[in-house]
C-alpha cells in the first residue's frame, strides 16, 4: 500500500501514513473486513508518540449487494464542491474498473452516511444484520464490561436482575471475548473473563443447562470408556438405548456420529424387531429422535465446513494474507486447520505453486501464533527441576525472566491445574507458584 505524506494531528510534522479511502470489496473482498475491524487510517508519530484515526473521505462499494455508500468526515471541513471532487473521483475508480455489463443503476444513486458509524450499520444491515441487533449485541457487552467490575456479590445481584439476557448469544459472546484476548496476548484479561463465565454458570438459568450439559458429556464420555477400546456398533446400540435423557443423547452424537450409520442404525431397528409393547414403542421413538439429532449435527458440521472454507478463501485472496489472517483469528478452529491441509494436498498434487506458498505461509503465522509465550517455557523448565533447591538455583540464574508477565503466566497456570485430576501434577505447581510468588516478594523487597 502506498504511503501518504500528511501533518502529525498533534506535533504537526511530515510523517508517512497508510491512508485507504475506497475500499471496493468487489474488487478485494478482504477489504470488507478491514473496513469493519476500523483498523484503518491510523496514524503513528515517531516525534511525539501520537496514534489515532485520520479522517479522510471513504467510498465503500458492494457490487454483489448493489452498495455504494460515502462519507465525509465534517471535521475536515471541506467545501461542498471540494468534497463532491473528491467523492467523485473516487466514484470514478469504481465504475472505471467494472465491465460494461455490471455497471447498473444504483452507481448513479450514492447513498450519503453523516458518520462513520452509520456507514458500518449499513454495512451490517445489508448483511442482515439490523441495527437492533448491533444493540443488543452491545448491551450484552456493556453487561459483560459490567461484571467484570463487580464484586462477587454484586454479580450475584445483576445475575439475578439480568438473567434473561445471559442467553446463548451471551455466553457466545463471551467465550469469543475470551479466545480474542488470548489470541492478542492479553493473558490478564482472557484470565478475567473465563473467571466471570466460572462465576455465571450457577447464577444464570441459561449457564444451569450449560452446566448439565457438560455433566451429560461427561457422563456419555465415562459410558464409552466402559464399552472398551473396540465401540462396536451393538455396543453403541445398547448404550444409547439406555442413555437418560435428551443431553445425554445429544453428547453421544456428538462423539460417536461417525459410528451411527446405516449399519448402526440397522442394529438399532433389529433390536426393535425384538422388543414388545412399550419397549418397542420406546425405541421406535428412539430411532426418530436419534435420525433427527444426527441430521441435526450434520447441519451444523456442514455449516463450519462452510465458514472454513470461506475464511480461507478471503485470506487467500487478500492483498495482505499475513495481516487478513490475524484479523480473523477469533474464526480459526479445528475446521478451518482441516481446510487448510486439504487445500495444500491438492494444490501441491496440482502443481500450483503459488497458492502452495500462501498456505504454506498461513501455517507459518498459525504456528508462531500459536506457540506458547517463553514465560510458559520457562515454568516447564522450573517444573522439571529435581528439588526446590535446584529451583532456586534457575531462579537465581535468571532473574530477568521474573517479569509481570511470568507472574501473571504461572498464575493462569496454578489456577487452571486446581481442576486438574493429576494431583501430583497440581501440588507441584501449586508449590511452585508459592515459591516464585515468594522470591518475587523477596527481590522486590532488595530493590526496595
Amino acid at each position: 500500500m502506498p504511503k501518504t505524506m500528511i501533518n502529525c494531528p498533534n506535533c504537526k510534522k511530515p510523517i508517512q501514513a497508510d491512508i485507504i479511502q475506497l475500499f471496493d470489496v468487489g474488487v478485494e473482498p478482504a477489504m470488507k473486513q478491514l473496513f469493519l475491524s476500523g483498523a484503518f487510517n491510523i496514524a503513528h508519530c515517531p516525534f511525539c508518540g501520537f496514534q489515532g484515526s485520520l479522517a479522510a473521505p471513504i467510498v465503500y462499494h458492494d457490487p454483489q449487494k448493489e452498495l455504494l455508500l460515502t462519507f465525509v468526515p465534517p471535521e475536515i471541513g471541506l467545501p461542498r464542491d471540494e468534497q463532491e471532487r473528491a467523492i467523485g473521483a473516487l466514484i470514478n475508480q469504481v465504475v472505471n474498473k467494472l465491465p460494461q455489463e455490471k455497471r447498473k443503476a444504483y452507481l448513479l444513486q450514492p447513498q450519503t452516511v453523516l458518520t462513520v458509524q452509520g456507514l458500518v450499520e449499513r454495512v451490517l444491515e445489508a448483511d442482515g444484520i439490523t441495527r437492533e441487533m448491533l444493540q443488543a449485541q452491545q448491551q450484552k457487552i456493556n453487561l459483560i464490561q459490567q461484571l467484570i467490575k463487580a464484586s462477587p456479590e454484586m454479580q450475584k445481584e445483576i445475575s439475578a436482575k439480568e438473567d434473561q439476557k445471559m442467553d446463548a448469544e451471551f455466553f457466545a459472546l463471551l467465550n469469543r471475548l475470551i479466545e480474542t484476548s488470548l489470541a492478542g496476548g492479553d493473558q490478564e484479561g482472557a484470565k478475567k473473563l473465563a473467571e466471570l463465565q466460572k462465576n455465571l454458570l450457577p447464577l444464570t438459568t441459561f449457564g444451569k443447562v450449560l452446566q448439565e450439559q457438560t455433566k451429560e458429556v461427561e457422563a456419555a464420555v465415562e459410558s464409552l470408556k466402559k464399552a472398551g477400546k473396540e465401540l462396536t456398533r451393538e455396543k453403541l446400540v445398547d448404550i444409547v438405548t439406555h442413555a437418560p435423557n435428551d443431553n445425554r443423547l445429544r453428547a453421544l452424537v456428538s462423539l460417536t456420529r461417525p459410528g451411527m450409520d446405516y449399519l448402526f442404525f440397522q442394529a438399532l431397528s433389529e433390536k426393535i424387531d425384538r422388543a414388545r409393547d412399550d419397549g418397542r414403542k420406546r425405541l421406535i421413538t428412539l430411532r426418530e429422535r436419534l435420525l433427527e439429532l444426527t441430521a441435526e449435527y450434520d447441519k451444523q458440521i456442514e455449516a463450519r465446513v462452510a465458514n472454513a472454507k470461506k475464511v480461507l478463501e478471503d485470506i487467500l485472496q487478500a492483498s495482505n494474507l499475513e495481516e487478513t489472517l490475524l484479523q480473523r483469528i477469533p474464526l480459526i478452529d479445528d475446521f478451518f486447520i482441516q481446510e487448510l491441509n486439504s487445500q495444500f494436498e491438492a494444490a501441491t498434487k496440482q502443481g500450483d505453486e503459488q497458492k502452495v506458498s500462501k498456505l504454506k505461509k498461513i501455517a507459518d503465522v498459525l504456528q508462531q501464533i500459536s506457540a506458547p509465550p517463553p514465560e510458559y517455557a520457562f515454568i516447564e523448565e522450573l517444573l522439571e527441576a529435581p528439588d526446590e533447591v535446584a529451583c532456586k538455583k534457575i531462579l537465581d540464574a535468571h532473574k530477568d525472566k521474573i517479569t509481570p508477565e511470568f507472574i501473571n503466566a504461572i498464575t493462569t497456570v496454578a489456577a487452571q491445574s486446581e481442576s486438574s485430576d493429576d494431583k501430583e501434577l497440581n501440588e507441584k505447581i501449586q508449590a511452585l507458584y508459592r515459591m516464585v510468588i515468594k522470591y518475587s516478594m523477596e527481590a522486590g523487597l532488595k530493590g526496595s
